[in-house]
Order: C-alpha cells, then sequence, then structure tokens
C-alpha cells in the first residue's frame, strides 16, 4: 500500500490533469449538456414500451428495439467500426447452450464506434446489455425500464455527446466503442462472445465503463444523488482516482462503495457485463443504483424512472470517459483480477 502523502499527491496530479483536459472549456461543457432527461426520457419510453415484449435474448420484441438504436445512431451520424459490414456482432444460438432445458435464438451484439483523433488504436469501451426477460406466463410484459433500458438509452447520449465534441473540433484522442451487449440475463453470454471475439484487440482496450441499472434508487438511498461504482480500484490504481475528480469537478455526485467489499454477499462484482473484460484484466468501473422493489418484476416501468437522476449519472460517465479518452497517457493496470 502507497504511503497516504503519495496518494493525496498523485489525486492533485490527476485532478490537475482533468482540469487541463477541458471541463472548464467550451467543447466539454457543450457535450455535457447535451445530455438531458428529456432525451433519456424519449428513447426509454420507446426501448422499454410494451412493443419491445421484454426485450428476451433473440426475440423479436429485441430486434425491434436493435432496429431503434441503430437508427439514432444513424440520425446522429456515428456508424459502427469499419472492420464489421454493420452494426451487428452475429451471436449463433449454439452459442448460449442449453440452459436449464431452455435454449436461445440467434442474436446480436450492436457496436457503435467513434474513432480517434490522436489514438486511435486505444479504445474505450462503454457498455450497457439491452436485453431482459420477455414475458411471465401470463404474457406480462417485462418491461425492464431500469434494468436496463436506463444503460441502454445512456449509450446513444453519450454517442451523441462525444459525437457533438468531434463535429465541434474536439473529438477523442482515443476510440470510443459503444457496445450493447445481448444475453446479459442468460448469464453475461453477450460480453463473453465479445471478449472472446474482440473487433479490436483486448490488449488495445484501456478500459471498460459499464453502465446497468442507473435510473431508480434502492431503499437505503432513497433522495439522495448518488450512485455505487463498482471495480474501479481493482486493476488500475489510477481509475479510481480519476473517476472521483471527475465526479467532482462536474455532477457531485455521493460515490458509494459499499459492493466494493470483498465479503459483499451480493457478489455483484460479478453480476454484469464488466466482469468479462476484468477477467482479461483490463480495467473496469460498473455504475448501478441498486436493488429496488422492482428489480426483475413487471412493474420496472418507465414512468418510475428518475430522469433527473438518469441525466447525473449518465454525465458523470461521459466526464469519466471523457478525461481517459484524452489524457496524455493510458492508465496503468497495476491490479489483477484475483476476485
Amino acid at each position: 500500500m502507497r504511503k497516504p502523502i503519495v496518494l493525496l499527491f498523485s489525486a492533485f496530479i490527476l485532478s490537475s490533469c482533468a482540469v487541463n483536459m477541458g471541463y472548464d472549456g467550451k467543447a466539454f461543457k457543450s457535450s455535457y449538456e447535451s445530455i438531458t432527461a428529456q432525451e433519456l426520457k424519449k428513447h426509454l419510453y420507446i426501448v422499454a414500451s410494451d412493443e419491445m415484449e421484454g426485450r428476451a435474448t433473440g426475440s423479436e420484441g429485441m430486434k425491434k428495439a436493435g432496429k431503434y438504436l441503430i437508427a439514432e445512431y444513424g440520425k446522429m451520424g456515428v456508424s459502427h467500426p469499419k472492420v464489421m459490414t454493420d452494426f451487428y456482432q452475429k451471436i449463433p444460438s449454439a452459442y448460449f447452450g442449453n440452459r436449464r432445458g431452455t435454449t436461445h435464438p440467434d442474436s446480436e451484439n450492436i457496436l457503435a464506434y467513434i474513432e480517434g483523433s490522436e489514438k486511435p488504436e486505444e479504445l474505450i469501451v462503454i457498455s450497457s446489455h439491452y436485453d431482459h426477460v420477455g414475458k411471465n406466463k401470463d404474457g406480462v410484459v417485462y418491461n425492464g425500464a431500469d434494468d436496463d433500458g436506463s444503460g441502454t438509452v445512456a449509450l446513444l447520449e453519450l454517442a451523441e455527446a462525444f459525437n457533438k465534441a468531434k463535429k465541434d473540433g474536439k473529438g477523442p484522442k482515443r476510440s470510443i466503442l459503444f457496445l450493447h451487449v445481448t444475453a446479459e440475463e442468460i448469464g453475461l453470454q453477450g460480453s463473453r462472445f465479445y471478449t472472446e471475439n474482440p473487433v479490436f484487440p483486448l490488449a488495445s482496450t484501456v478500459v471498460n465503463l459499464n453502465i446497468d441499472m442507473i435510473g431508480r434508487s434502492d431503499p437505503e438511498n432513497e433522495g439522495k444523488d448518488y450512485v455505487y461504482v463498482i471495480g474501479s480500484e481493482m486493476l488500475s490504481s489510477e481509475l479510481k482516482t480519476i473517476s472521483e475528480a471527475a465526479n467532482k469537478k462536474t455532477t457531485n455526485l455521493e460515490l458509494n462503495y459499499k459492493y466494493d467489499d470483498p465479503k459483499d454477499t451480493m457478489r455483484l462484482y460479478y453480476r454484469s457485463d464488466h466482469y468479462n473484460f476484468a477477467k482479461n484484466n483490463i480495467p473496469v468501473a460498473f455504475y448501478f443504483d441498486g436493488i429496488h422493489e422492482d428489480y426483475h418484476k413487471t412493474t420496472d416501468d418507465p414512468e418510475k424512472i428518475d430522469y433527473e437522476l438518469l441525466q447525473k449519472r449518465t454525465q458523470l460517465v461521459f466526464a469519466t470517459a471523457w478525461e481517459l479518452a484524452n489524457r496524455d497517457a493510458r492508465i496503468i493496470v497495476d491490479g489483477k483480477n484475483t476476485r
């Protein structure tokens, strides 16, 4: 463990670097402010509507949601990686196997991409899963507005914000991949497929910022401007410091590290898509709002989302990604995934 004076000095240097990167600049402010509660709400009422039929892996409803996402990327002028012919990374049914007597249809990850201006070979991956659990036996839809409709629409706003900066001549120095993964609900299968079949080398992947449920509050934090941040210091001693400096300069949310405890019985570090990156020794940060009363119930609906808080959390991810994409040196990897 480093001595406290070293930690304080490092925090000062990283905080100063964040200021130099332009949190006070016009390009950052304009892009940051383009992330709005109104836009998030508009997207979520579509992605988490009954029309999407609960977005079960490989279902027609999920495919409808995917087509909506791709259409929105088209409107903002964001495309897929050049090495792909379209936005889809296709995953065959056989990959999912037979899980408790259930098979799943072919499905797709969706990949949108903004190429970096100076270090295009280095990659920031921002992920969320766009699948949910479908319908119950009575045909009632699990809309999954928070899980993970909230992360899904956050990715759209993040892409729009970075693309706005690029149009203003201040695009990210490193490339950014907006990764909508399928099959999270059946065991993190979409992100496992991506890390086993990466479009860009995993060695070039600087970090994964994963967003899974950021639109609600759990009972112990009701009324607070907070977010759980999980895993940010597991693999890189710099990532947590960068995250905290970004938060202090922008949203000033309460960053809760409850689930970073190795003795956490919920084991949330292992339960979302970031873990497939962590297994490959890629630093991760997982943004999460906690377990609320509508988790995995048919009542997880868009009218229950706190859109102002969803905006703030999305803006925090943007500020953190902005620093990671634009700083001179990629963050160090000085930890190992031993958990």
